[in-house]
């Protein structure tokens, strides 16, 4: 099966590991920098180390975080509109937009981090996914809307 709507997802998907690499090679250098005993320490999360290293540092971490939320849900609306053939036009437009949206969330909080900006980027993120899953909606449940 081969369908365009894929190929967003993929470069999502690819952006996600991007992130997941500019987190580490900003990270460890920052730990090894506040003596964080990596070898010896136990428990804890990511989120532990807030209070240890510089935020700058650490919006990496938060914007990877954020890549494995909301765009989980972008991924299975693709899937679907790809498996019953809408992956195309107007709903690849939006994925692609989507994509764009997130990849510019991304830059923006992992360097300036301006909360109002980045929340405009997340709603209107937001809203084209509420677009795709609503075109997948209308064929799996038959709906015949009439302008």
């Amino acid at each position: 099966m081969t369908s365009a709507i894929l190929q967003p997802v993929v470069i999502l998907l690819a952006w996600t590991m991007v992130m997941w690499l500019w987190m580490y090679v900003t990270r460890i250098p920052a730990m090894q920098r506040a003596k964080i005993d990596v070898a010896n320490l136990k428990g804890g999360t990511g989120k532990d180390l807030d209070a240890v290293l510089p935020p700058e540092v650490q919006w990496k971490a938060h914007n990877y975080n954020h890549l494995l939320a909301e765009p989980t849900v972008f991924y299975a609306v693709c899937i679907v509109l790809a498996i019953i053939g809408h992956g195309e036009g107007m709903n690849l437009a939006v994925a692609w937009l989507y994509v764009a949206l997130r990849v510019a969330h991304s830059l923006l909080q992992a360097t300036v981090n301006r909360v109002a900006i980045r929340f405009l980027l997340f709603a209107s993120s937001s809203l084209c996914l509420i677009v795709l899953i609503f075109h997948a909606a209308i064929p799996i449940f038959d709906l015949h809307l009439h302008g």
